[in-house]
């Protein structure tokens, strides 16, 4: 039976969006980071989660392995609560709950655990009620490259998913099979997530590929799209290893500015769903 709706959110309640695809490689860490950046720019409150193993996204925010105390691991697993993780960027108005490698150890440990579909959303949840957390508008959910425990704690706590699409003819394979998981967890897990949109990366218009595969995707999903579109950028590709987003890196590069561009299509479809509600 689905985990019901929260029956009267307040408006106070930050909006849980999580950052989805199983497909590695298609920019779904770095549509999180610079996402999450992006909002912070236009006056937004965003706690960024790294829910990845690999903790790219804590890297790319200039958060090393070193400085990495609490983290989602300890929240997973109920040693910390989720405000203890929680760590100040260097980007006003945007915090992050960075992730290591023994969070890929939470998987088994979860098992047999009460509630294991449900740890983020409860530690969310808390989070929200605690006087001495960072009040946000905006949570943002960077999934693993995998359909696993991991992605499932994510899209149980979410409101709306958006899904990183690279411009590649596998990519749109590995689309359907998202968009089944998130059906899946609708029905079985938690009813009121939405599919908040899909973003097209690492676009290159001068490639009769990337042509092809955003006139499939369109054709097929139509709204769901974003009419943004991440262009493939070299600027995009170094910031991550000087510990930044690519709009403090770079802000006037391509890539940045399609990140500017992809922030206010989610701010306006999130007042656009908040209204039709």
């Amino acid at each position: 039976m689905a985990r019901k709706a929260k029956s009267a959110q307040n408006a106070d309640s930050p909006r849980i969006i999580a950052i989805a695809n199983q497909k590695g490689g298609v920019g779904k860490t770095t549509t999180a980071i610079n996402l999450a950046t992006a909002l912070a720019a236009v006056g937004e409150r965003v706690l960024l989660i790294d829910l990845d193993p690999q903790g790219n996204a804590s890297t790319g925010l200039g958060v090393t392995a070193a400085d990495r105390g609490v983290t989602t691991y300890d929240v997973l697993t109920g040693e910390y609560r989720l405000e203890a993780a929680v760590y100040e960027s260097d980007i006003p108005g945007l915090v992050l709950a960075p992730a290591g490698v023994d969070l890929a150890g939470a998987e088994v440990e979860l098992i047999d655990a009460d509630r294991r579909h449900y740890r983020l959303a409860d530690a969310i949840e808390e989070y929200g009620r605690s006087s001495r957390a960072t009040p946000v508008s905006y949570i943002l959910i960077d999934c693993p490259p995998s359909l696993s425990l991991l992605t499932v704690n994510a899209l149980a706590a979410a409101d709306a998913v958006i899904i990183p699409l690279q411009c590649e003819f596998f990519a749109l394979e590995g689309l359907s099979q998202i968009l089944r998981t998130i059906d899946t967890v609708r029905s079985r897990i938690n009813d009121r997530i939405e599919l908040q949109g899909i973003v097209l990366t690492m676009h290159d218009r001068r490639n009769n590929l990337t042509a092809q595969v955003e006139e499939d995707v369109r054709a097929h999903l139509k709204d769901k799209v974003y009419n943004t579109v991440i262009p493939r950028n070299v600027r995009i590709s170094e910031a991550p290893s000087h510990g930044k987003p690519a709009l403090l890196y770079d802000l006037k590069c391509p890539g940045s500015q399609a990140y500017i561009q992809l922030a206010s299509e989610v701010i306006q479809r999130e007042r656009t769903g908040a209204k039709a509600a």
